[in-house]
């Protein structure tokens, strides 16, 4: 019976560990985040995850988004954080970059509430959400114009726009003319790669689909310019498409396994 009763007991405490509990970083109804935090954590490092879909669609509570993420970093006793922001038409990547940099900051600025240490962040993002992180951790004063603090480094898996300008002008899917137009200039404006003029303030790490033709030579190019600025990035290539270096990172394989080891050598965790 006692057995049993730990049993019970084990289960209930893992099963909260996986539960999210959603508050709003702003007024507008897509301002959403959920937060799993483990029973066990205290002074816990954080993982926010920002999803993809095209920056028109979309879902933090989406397949594959949270889970097995949430779980995965649960177990050792990392909070982590799904973010919902606006989407096009409502709001453009500029103003996403900005929905994202509001979750950042209310992340920070509520992890003790969490029991969480809000000096040990990192921003991670899938495909679009990737473009969003990675525009937010080389343009710094966008993230400090919505009250964002340094973070410890920075995710970013299978990003599709890495170099908006190289992506616009060799053939591309036709929604990313609705996603950026056809302004050279407004390109630049929201390009990871044209925005880096001086060095990353977090080490970067950029996931890439080594079964997509563009993926890891555009990642590849940002992290030697990085480089050359005196930043810390690296490229992980995966043999993975798209969608599965979203679904599969946190389940029990080599490529979790490799993320895991670059965050606990350049973010500690």
């Amino acid at each position: 019976m006692i057995r049993l009763g730990l049993l019970i007991l084990l289960l209930l405490m893992a099963s909260l560990a996986h539960a999210a509990t959603d508050f709003s970083y702003g007024p507008e109804a897509r301002q959403t985040l959920s937060v799993y935090a483990p029973p066990n954590a205290h002074d816990a490092p954080i993982i926010v995850m920002v999803h993809g879909g095209a920056w028109m669609f979309g879902d933090k509570d989406n397949d594959g988004v949270a889970q097995p993420k949430a779980s995965h970093w649960g177990n050792s006793g990392a909070i982590f954080v799904s973010v919902d922001y606006r989407m096009l038409p409502q709001a453009t990547p500029q103003v996403q970059a900005q929905d994202v940099a509001a979750a950042l900051a209310y992340v920070q600025h509520h992890a003790r509430e969490w029991h969480g240490d809000p000096s040990r962040v990192v921003l991670m993002g899938h495909s679009a959400g990737a473009h969003l992180v990675s525009l937010l951790a080389v343009t710094p004063a966008l993230a400090r114009a919505e009250g964002v603090q340094p973070w410890l480094a920075t995710v970013s898996l299978d990003s599709g726009a890495v170099d908006v300008a190289a992506t616009m002008n060799n053939p591309h899917a036709r929604f990313y003319d609705r996603v950026f137009g056809n302004d050279p200039t407004g390109w630049a404006a929201v390009s990871p790669y044209d925005r880096m003029s001086s060095a990353p303030a977090a080490p970067m790490l950029m996931v890439c689909s080594s079964e997509r033709r563009e993926s890891c030579p555009a990642n590849e190019r940002f992290v030697a310019k990085a480089h050359q600025l005196g930043g810390k990035a690296d490229v992980l290539p995966v043999p993975l498409n798209h969608m599965e270096i979203n679904r599969t990172l946190g389940a029990q394989n080599t490529y979790t396994s490799q993320v895991d080891a670059w965050l606990k050598k350049n973010a500690g965790i």
